[in-house]
């Protein structure tokens, strides 16, 4: 027997729509979050502290994007699923969590990197065991394709960091692929490809399933390399002509 869905957010709804962001951009949208200072020397008189923003794409059940905000209070999280009903769930733990820092999107990858996010603009993003879409004729559907990667190294900062996990084998291959043959972007690992374990990682629910099921980890992390923004504004330029 089914649990019926509740739809009362128990708090503070942290969904937000699409066209909002897009509209009024995140620092608008974050601008309710409280301020703190953890120091003096964190904000010198007269410069305004630029927030670490990091975004998660398909949080699922969301222990992991809980975890980084409880942990990180004074960095933005963004998540963005496309499940409704995902949402809904992930909005109602966030609420009753009273976690200020944290909002969602209900979206497509592909449709959230292109609109929602200005260039140099994120400083992590995570991409946790996302659906393989095994069948050949779904490949497409996954969320590492070489369109999105060209947009996530567009919008992580110079310092910022791209961070890929999968079980499966087939879909592992495809994301090395497609990584390795992104030009504005570098292995972290290399020269390994990825890494099977990552010390202090925190795991999500279907990580230790997955685990307990015997099935392999792949993590990647790649960074935007140092002419990356340069590459980008270039074929920004080309493309305009």
């Amino acid at each position: 027997m089914s649990r019926s869905l509740k739809y009362e957010i128990p708090g503070v709804d942290p969904r937000v729509p699409l066209s909002d962001v897009a509209e009024k951009g995140w620092g608008s949208i974050f601008a309710s979050m409280p301020t703190r200072r953890t120091s003096v020397q964190d904000e010198p008189e007269g410069l305004e502290r630029t927030p670490r923003r990091v975004l998660e794409i398909g949080f699922g059940r969301g222990e992991f994007l809980l975890a980084m905000a409880g942990r990180e209070p004074e960095t933005q999280f963004i998540g963005v699923e496309i499940s409704w009903k995902r949402t809904l769930k992930m909005a109602r733990k966030v609420a009753r969590a009273k976690l200020d820092n944290v909002r969602l999107v209900d979206a497509a990858a592909e449709q959230a990197i292109q609109l929602l996010f200005e260039p140099e603009s994120l400083d992590a993003i995570w991409i946790n065991f996302s659906d393989p879409w095994p069948k050949a004729r779904h490949a497409h559907r996954r969320v590492i394709q070489p369109g999105f990667a060209g947009d996530a190294a567009i919008a992580l900062k110079g310092s910022g960091t791209l961070f890929v996990a999968t079980d499966d084998v087939p879909y592992a291959h495809q994301i090395d692929e497609v990584l390795s043959a992104e030009p504005r972007l570098a292995n972290c690992y290399a020269p390994w490809p990825f890494l099977p374990e990552v010390e202090g990682r925190t795991r999500t629910g279907y990580e230790e399933q997955w685990r307990a099921e015997g099935r392999p980890m792949h993590f990647f992390a790649y960074r935007p390399t140092a002419d990356a923004h340069v590459l980008s504004h270039r074929s920004e330029s080309e493309g305009s002509r």
